[in-house]
């Protein structure tokens, strides 16, 4: 930087800053002669870096923290807008990964006496919004924004506005953003953006969709929104009619949750128009997709088709293999899982298996009837020679049915015992089931005392043990469950499966 650069350049290069390299050479060349510059260029030039820093998507969040703090004694004498810098930073950090540091940067702006302005309050909120904790709620920031009069009938105000509402909604406050909603003096479509979160995230799409056929003006977002919501809440047939009444392009996420509507309820049909789609407007090398199309081709039945997808892919996620893997053991097809999960494992350096994956092979074994080739692997799992993979429930609870079923009842047994982890109803339920197709009445009779502490309630496994009891001749043993299953007014539910399905 030349010494002999104006006052007046300074402040111009420092608004065409677009390098971290500039932005250290003009943050130094100021730090050296701000004492001769006047006070005005010096604010000015501060405020056009520190805006470069914080904001812009080639700045330095670290270096922007940097300037602020150490010219902030300077600014809080000099500038007579000292709410920008501080609104400014906290536009920064509340865009970062750590969000919560803007809402700590608006704790210390009030406490040395600074003034936020409309714009703080927008950032601020913005931040309580991204921010998990709750260190500083909306409402205490709305009654903030009252006192410093940011909220109000002005056109700057329906920021404030917007982003307290779009607080409420992130906590599931729902009443609090209905209240905001009725007070912005003039809505747009980013208040019933936010009001329409309020709703789903409250899982209340009835009142969603009041919201959303409102809206003055639906962008993709709030389509995509809606969409997925229904298609998450089993309602794929309302999930489809509105992707049909869609009236621009869809995105990602919307296609997405369309071919999950489709594998809800099995529509091919449908499943295959969307496949068009995706493909004709250049979605088609989407991983997200292509796995969503592999899981709706493998729950139709189509597998050959999700296998073709499979191997057309260049790149493949953790759930690109465990989608093939789950759909050959949900079919019964040892050989295939196998042969996929071995190929996973060859590819050791780019995908590791987890969980999911170790719970698809485990069916297929169960399915199978391969016991001593489940055990063998299981006991591999346990010593952790797939990786550092946490066994859960579902792990344990596939090795107890599939012990069961071949009869092995007390080693069954030995395994919900010696479990690091408390047992539920449903492993006992497997054992249970297994008890009766073997006769084993007295396991049998363990089990149910598990499932009567565990749920009371449930009345299906009273039914189970005094059939079981009929069958041998038992009758008083089998009348007096009936009796106490009265007594203890437990009702008999619906008969569910006890397969352990991975997670997709």
């Amino acid at each position: 930087m030349p010494p002999s650069i104006s006052p007046g350049d300074l402040v111009a290069l420092s608004g065409r800053c677009s390098t971290k390299r500039d932005l250290r050479l003009l943050h130094g060349t100021i730090l050296r002669r701000r004492h001769l510059l006047p006070a005005a260029d010096a604010v000015a030039a501060l405020a056009k870096l520190l805006r470069f820093a914080a904001v812009s998507p080639a700045g330095d969040l670290r270096q922007a923290n940097a300037i602020f703090s150490i010219h902030l004694p300077f600014l809080s004498s000099a500038s007579s807008h000292l709410a920008f810098f501080y609104s400014t930073l906290m536009r920064g950090l509340a865009a970062s990964s750590s969000p919560g540091d803007a809402i700590g940067l608006f704790t210390a702006m009030r406490r040395v006496g600074a003034a936020p302005d409309a714009f703080t309050f927008t950032f601020v909120l913005k931040s309580c919004s991204r921010c998990p904790s709750r260190r500083r709620l909306p409402s205490d920031l709305h009654a903030q924004a009252i006192k410093h009069g940011c909220l109000g009938e002005l056109s700057a105000h329906t920021h404030v506005h917007n982003a307290l509402l779009h607080a409420y909604a992130c906590r599931v406050a729902v009443d609090d953003a209905c209240r905001v909603f009725e007070e912005i003096p003039v809505r747009d479509v980013v208040s019933f953006s936010g009001l329409l979160t309020a709703h789903l995230k409250a899982n209340d799409l009835d009142a969603a969709r009041a919201v959303f056929d409102q809206m003055p003006y639906q962008d993709v977002v709030s389509w995509t929104a809606m969409i997925s919501a229904y298609a998450k809440a089993c309602r794929p047939q309302e999930a489809l009619a509105l992707f049909d009444a869609m009236p621009m392009q869809p995105d990602e996420v919307t296609m997405v949750s369309i071919v999950s509507a489709c594998t809800a309820i099995g529509d091919l049909a449908t499943g295959e128009r969307v496949r068009r789609h995706i493909d004709s407007n250049g979605f088609g090398w989407m991983v997200s997709l292509r796995n969503a199309l592999m899981d709706m081709y493998a729950k139709c039945g189509c597998l050959p088709e999700a296998r073709a997808l499979f191997d057309g892919m260049t790149m493949r996620s953790l759930a690109s293999w465990n989608t093939l893997i789950s759909a050959y053991a949900s079919h019964g097809d040892l050989g295939n899982t196998l042969a996929v999960f071995y190929h996973m494992l060859a590819e050791g350096k780019t995908v590791k298996p987890d969980g999911a994956t170790l719970l698809a092979v485990l069916m297929a074994y169960a399915y199978n009837g391969c016991v001593e080739e489940g055990r063998t692997m299981f006991n591999t799992m346990q010593r952790g020679d797939y990786g550092k993979v946490q066994l859960t429930i579902e792990h344990y609870g596939c090795m107890v049915d599939m012990l069961g079923r071949a009869g092995n009842l007390k080693e069954a047994v030995r395994i919900i015992e010696q479990m690091p982890i408390p047992s539920n109803s449903v492993v006992w339920g497997a054992l249970l089931g297994a008890c009766r197709t073997h006769g084993d009445i007295d396991m049998a009779e363990r089990a149910v005392q598990e499932l009567r502490r565990l749920n009371p309630e449930e009345g299906g496994y009273y039914i189970l043990l005094s059939d079981m009891y009929t069958s041998v001749g038992r009758i008083a043993e089998a009348t007096e469950i009936r009796h106490a299953m009265n007594e203890s007014r437990v009702q008999k539910t619906i008969g569910q499966s006890t397969t352990f399905l991975p997670l997709q």
